[in-house]
């Protein structure tokens, strides 16, 4: 079996189980850029949007998806989410209430669907792994290569992107929580254009 494919696997387990985190590490690791990416970036947008509330990021792999599979079975829902998803982070930013009544209702419906269908993906996942062997990795942090040296002291560190880095991402590496992800965003306001798509081989200062 391939390893992206037992990695999909383990992430899918892991989100089943509710240890979001331990799945979105599981599903970047598979990432190769190529077409096969495409369902993997669906399902890293939905862990995003419905479980880790970070529109930011669901933004970036919503397009990542479009951009592997434009005419793939999900860009439908994928080109909804970003509509209403470049709403909310605009409010979100701004703090403004800039969402109508009846929009909000429409909103409400359309990620209910989505969380639907995530519901029934993660429940599909929890009968699959019903009889497997319980996995004995439980706690562990799946391989990435060599990762830089945490500090917290010191001068700023430097970070070259590499495919699959997000700004949610380095601040896990980094800091141990996806909280910091806005601190590395304005050490780096002159050279990031877009937040939700960081330039590979940029290299980006770690407050």
């Amino acid at each position: 079996m391939p390893r992206s494919t037992q990695l999909v696997k383990d992430a899918d387990i892991r989100a089943a189980d509710g240890d979001y985190l331990h799945a979105i590490n599981l599903y970047e690791s598979a990432l190769d850029g190529t077409g096969a990416s495409a369902d993997i970036h669906y399902k890293l947008a939905l862990l995003y949007d419905d479980k880790m509330k970070d529109p930011l990021n669901a933004l970036h792999h919503f397009k990542r998806y479009l951009t592997l599979a434009p005419s793939g079975s999900r860009a439908t829902e994928a080109k909804n989410y970003m509509k209403r998803g470049e709403l909310a982070l605009v409010t979100n930013l701004s703090g403004d209430a800039v969402v109508t009544r009846a929009e909000a209702v429409r909103l409400k419906n359309e990620n209910l669907t989505l969380r639907k269908e995530m519901d029934e993906k993660v429940a599909q996942a929890r009968a699959a792994a019903v009889g497997n062997e319980k996995i004995t990795t439980r706690g562990g942090r799946p391989e990435k290569g060599a990762s830089p040296t945490k500090t917290t002291k010191g001068p700023p560190r430097s970070h070259v992107v590499q495919p699959g880095d997000t700004l949610f991402s380095l601040s896990r590496l980094y800091y141990n929580s996806p909280d910091r992800w806005k601190d590395i965003l304005d050490a780096n306001s002159k050279s990031i254009d877009d937040p939700g798509k960081l330039k590979l081989g940029q290299t980006l200062t770690i407050p």
